[in-house]
């Protein structure tokens, strides 16, 4: 064999050889190449789709829309209601008694006496001031207590009309109690410790609102009772003394409040040297911390539903800062009545003493309060929505959670309440028999001598043949 074709067949020999060994480490995945031992890698699953884009769910509404096409109740027997309810010697003379009684869709009056005479409205005149409040303000608005510190290690706690304090840790899922001393008392501590500071001064500025924190109609019993408490720019709890609902009230909710919150900042490691002072003028200063109320709508709620005199004073001078007008009971009713007015509802011959109706002097007629409770129905007015909503259900919330609880008009009824010596009214909306929404206002100003139980049983009675009557 030559010399060449030995190097021939050796070259082969070692190229097969080094295939062959390129093939095993191929195969082995030690080298590059398409050989392989290992299975075989699996399809990709699909590329997975996003929660938010699958298709919802149909929403089944708890209860049918109102249907339009539904006939309205007769008139006549309407009428004949009204007439049983005037006569009706639990509410007195049918002189000293108002009613109306309208459909909600159209306007039309279905039954009426005396509807354009003013009577006492007692808290019916709730009403009012959140319509107002919600056509000046913004429903989503909060009411911001603050902390403010000047050079000379002086605190000023500034109060924005927040009358809900909790005196310790605010509860996000309240309105009363929604903002807490404590967490403004921590918040303010924390800042104070980056300065070096543990010993302050502390001033009370509550100048938001001005002019007597009592109105003079108001008895005395109103506050001892715990019908109202003197109105100012912060409390705790309402300023309520002790726990409970008809409790006496801090004749200075303000300072009350300032003392509640020494103990808190003490509890937080700040000592307040001395007593704390009221300022006679706005605090200037550095903002070291601050709370925020419930929104404006849930107050409104609070009120129209436990038909909370202060609260209700409250959101009358948030109006009238709105409107320019001093944060006071009479720039308050001001500004309500101007805010109803611009609302093309008739304010002439209306008078209010205070914004919640437990004053005397407060003058307002049935008609008036129909137009009000129509406009806060009205899809053309959503903003109001909310003070329909947020009155009483009869026999489930609020001041009705304990009327209408055995009749048939249970959850039908949705109304405001009145309730004074010799007054009792309600205002508010009921459905028919068929489904047909009328609103109504009832007002009887001279009831006899006994309380509230006889002439709330007359009207809720008269309420309840309206949701039982078909009336064709």
């Amino acid at each position: 064999m030559t010399t060449g074709l030995r190097v021939g067949l050796t070259t082969a020999l070692v190229l097969v050889l080094a295939g062959g060994a390129y093939v095993t480490a191929d195969a082995y995945d030690v080298v590059p190449g398409m050989v392989t031992l290992a299975p075989p890698v699996p399809d990709p699953s699909p590329f997975p789709t996003a929660p938010g884009a699958a298709e919802p769910a149909a929403v089944v509404p708890v209860m049918a829309e109102l249907d339009d096409q539904v006939p309205l109740p007769d008139a006549a027997a309407v009428q004949a209601l009204v007439d049983g309810l005037v006569g009706d010697a639990r509410l007195g003379s049918a002189a000293d008694v108002g009613v109306l009684v309208v459909d909600q869709l159209t306007g039309e009056v279905l039954g009426e006496h005396q509807a354009d005479d003013a009577r006492t409205p007692a808290s019916t005149a709730k009403v009012l001031t959140g319509v107002a409040a919600l056509t000046a303000l913004d429903p989503a608005a909060t009411l911001p207590t603050r902390v403010l510190v000047s050079g000379d290690r002086t605190l000023a706690l500034v109060g924005g009309g927040d009358m809900m304090l909790a005196a310790g840790d605010g509860d996000p899922d309240a309105t009363v109690g929604h903002a807490g001393l404590a967490d403004l008392a921590r918040a303010t501590a924390a800042a104070l410790a980056l300065q070096g500071v543990t010993s302050v001064r502390l001033e009370v500025d509550d100048t938001l609102f001005t002019g007597p924190t009592v109105n003079p109609s108001w008895a005395a019993t109103d506050l001892t009772g715990g019908y109202v408490a003197p109105v100012t720019a912060l409390a705790v709890d309402i300023a309520k003394t002790t726990d409970g609902e008809y409790v006496p009230r801090h004749t200075d909710p303000s300072m009350a409040a300032a003392d509640v919150f020494v103990q808190r900042l003490a509890d937080a490691g700040v000592t307040v040297e001395g007593d704390p002072v009221r300022r006679s003028s706005p605090a200037e200063g550095t903002e070291l911390a601050r709370v925020e109320s419930a929104p404006l709508v849930d107050v409104i709620h609070h009120f129209l539903d436990t038909s909370d005199n202060t609260i209700t004073e409250v959101v009358s001078r948030l109006v009238a800062i709105d409107a320019g007008l001093p944060a006071s009971f009479d720039g308050g009713t001001q500004a309500v009545l101007r805010e109803i007015g611009n609302l093309g509802v008739d304010v002439s011959g209306a008078r209010l003493a205070d914004a919640s109706g437990l004053a005397d002097g407060s003058q307002l007629s049935p008609r008036l309060l129909v137009d009000l409770v129509r406009l806060t129905t009205d899809p053309a007015y959503p903003l109001l929505r909310d003070v329909a909503t947020g009155m009483p259900i009869g026999g489930l919330t609020g001041t009705l959670a304990d009327r209408y609880t055995a009749t048939d008009a249970r959850g039908l009824v949705r109304a405001k309440t009145g309730s004074l010596t010799g007054v009792t009214s309600l205002t508010g909306t009921v459905l028919d028999a068929q489904r047909r929404q009328l609103v109504f206002a009832l007002m009887a100003d001279a009831t006899p001598a006994g309380g509230q139980w006889a002439p709330r049983q007359a009207l809720d009675g008269f309420v309840t043949a309206l949701a039982a009557c078909g009336c064709r």
